[in-house]
């Protein structure tokens, strides 16, 4: 697939800002099974462009003087091949072992450590006992959009039930964790067919070893990820993948808008 996005964010202050820092990850990864073709990042201020120790291109971007208003865009184009390949290789840039740590938003307590073993132990491969923790993860937390924010880590998330894609790619990592599975937050766009259906997206890698690479799994469409699917940053939980997030000085109260649009060129002919 050619997959087109355009990523506007707008954040809005009713008082002027006297500085403003983003740290932004939003250019596609340089991952296998996925090509940029063209890409470009418009917005005011000072840039300033990074690999992290993820293997992240990020962007700093720094405002010094007074304003009111902060807008954000990327448009391009990404070629996700035909058939997508839910198996990637390490890229070598961190061992998997760093994705065993535990995060504020990926501690276990002793539910989902229960959780965790009920549903990755027993028989099968490591690949279809992933999958079956993956599908499990989708019934135990029904996808409901507004019910949690960025702050709620897995636990607060199993004990509601409900959740969205980060909330339940949270769970996910938590419970691949626990029971000594180096596993990893992806965020990026899905193409969902569909005009107006929300296309910022979360998914998980999980590592079935120095043969296998990474897997990469969508909890909320219960599906290994393919070419619907266009990575911008991995990380150990959503703070190291956020495609926005920084610091401000003033500016009183603030409004944002955030508009995403993913469409496929094949669909379009």
């Amino acid at each position: 697939m050619q997959l087109h996005v355009r990523h506007e964010t707008v954040y809005r202050y009713d008082q002027p800002l006297k500085y403003s820092a983003q740290c932004l990850k939003l250019t596609p990864r340089r991952d296998a099974g996925q090509r940029t073709l063209a890409w470009r990042l418009s917005a005011p201020g000072r840039q300033k462009e990074q690999v992290d120790a993820h293997g992240n291109v990020s962007h700093l971007l720094t405002l010094e003087e007074p304003h009111s208003e902060i807008a954000i865009v990327v448009q391009g184009v990404v070629d996700t091949g035909e058939h997508g390949s839910p198996r990637l290789p390490d890229d070598g840039l961190l061992s998997p072992l760093a994705y065993l740590g535990i995060t504020p938003l990926t501690t276990p307590d002793a539910r989902i450590r229960d959780f965790a073993t009920q549903h990755l132990g027993g028989g099968g491969n490591l690949r279809e006992r992933l999958e079956r923790l993956g599908e499990a993860i989708a019934q135990a937390i029904r996808y409901q959009p507004g019910v949690t924010d960025v702050t709620d880590g897995a636990i607060s998330v199993f004990e509601r039930g409900e959740g969205v894609c980060q909330d339940q790619t949270h769970a996910f990592v938590t419970c691949c964790r626990a029971m000594g599975i180096p596993a990893r937050y992806v965020s990026g766009y899905y193409y969902t067919g569909d005009a107006g259906v929300v296309a910022s997206h979360a998914w998980a890698d999980a590592w079935l070893g120095s043969d296998g690479g990474w897997l990469s799994i969508d909890l909320t469409h219960r599906s290994l990820a393919g070419p619907r699917h266009c990575r911008l940053a991995v990380g150990r939980d959503y703070l190291d993948a956020a495609p926005v997030r920084g610091v401000r000085r003033g500016g009183g109260h603030e409004q944002l808008r955030v508009s995403v649009i993913v469409a496929n060129s094949q669909a379009q002919q």
